[in-house]
């Protein structure tokens, strides 16, 4: 798995609570373990991605499928999405899983809010993810000790090759009626960019609800709307490296890149319009 796993000190984990600490435990033992991590990623590459292929195939269309099934990168990966539904990242990652084999360990930030603060977020995330819902973000201004941690630790783990990161530069859900118009991109994806130098693909994925039994239902109804999914180019970093690591380069990097997201939603659009023309049933792969 590469270097031992940096772990929170004593006064990170101070100001979290008896139940988030110890949700967080059992996050960090099955992602910083490597038996534990290799078992996590049996499970979510056989169960985990089946369920989704089956619950979703007839909807989904994998557009710019080529940018990233060969893709061998030297360091960590950057899956750098918009966000409309709470199943984006985990959609990709299934897809993915199917596929190509490109995701050898895969790991996804996430607001605590639900995953590390509620017994019933913390079984969502061992039965649906393996706890690849880490390391957490919390909002609590008190908790922002813990939160360098975290930034510290997804460093850490972009520096290893094979390791694979889910992140939304929104930075939260966009709840917005328009889903080709992107919120502010935030700082955190530039810094983790600039530090860790990993390979970076945009996507844009459109279509998915937010109603877990209405979703599944749509795929056999025959009336789901598509799921479109549109995988970009691995992004050329270097003219930003060059001008140092700074806070001022680090915003940059983030719009750069929610930019180029934006860019793939003017594709999905086109191809939307396309399938209301001409309706195709999925899966399909371009």
């Amino acid at each position: 798995m590469g270097c031992k796993a940096i772990h929170p000190t004593a006064d990170q984990l101070s100001p979290l609570t008896s139940f988030e600490r110890t949700s967080f435990a059992l996050a960090d033992f099955f992602n910083s373990n490597e038996l534990a991590k290799e078992a996590a990623q049996i499970f979510l590459s056989s169960i985990g991605s089946s369920w989704v292929y089956y619950c979703s195939r007839n909807l989904v269309h994998l557009l710019g499928l080529s940018n990233v099934r060969g893709l061998r990168p030297p360091r960590g990966l950057i899956l750098a999405s918009n966000h409309r539904s709470l199943f984006d990242q985990y959609v990709i990652a299934c897809w993915l899983f199917q596929t190509t084999r490109l995701l050898r360990r895969i790991y996804f930030p996430v607001r605590s809010d639900f995953y590390y603060e509620r017994p019933l977020g913390v079984l969502v995330s061992l039965v649906m993810s393996a706890m690849a819902m880490y390391p957490p973000v919390f909002r609590d201004p008190g908790k922002r000790d813990f939160n360098s941690y975290s930034v510290r630790r997804l460093i850490q783990i972009l520096e290893q090759p094979g390791a694979v990161v889910g992140v939304h530069p929104e930075g939260t859900r966009n709840k917005g009626d328009d889903p080709y118009t992107l919120l502010r991109a935030q700082p955190g994806i530039g810094k983790l960019i600039m530090e860790a130098r990993p390979t970076v693909v945009p996507i844009f994925i459109n279509g998915l609800s937010n109603d877990f039994l209405r979703q599944v239902k749509a795929n056999f109804n025959g009336h789901g709307e598509p799921i479109i999914v549109v995988f970009g180019e691995p992004l050329d970093l270097s003219p930003f490296y060059a001008r140092g690591n700074r806070l001022r380069t680090q915003k940059e990097v983030a719009d750069f890149v929610l930019a180029e997201i934006s860019r793939l939603g003017e594709r999905e659009r086109e191809y939307r319009a396309q399938l209301e023309r001409a309706p195709v049933r999925g899966p399909v792969y371009l």
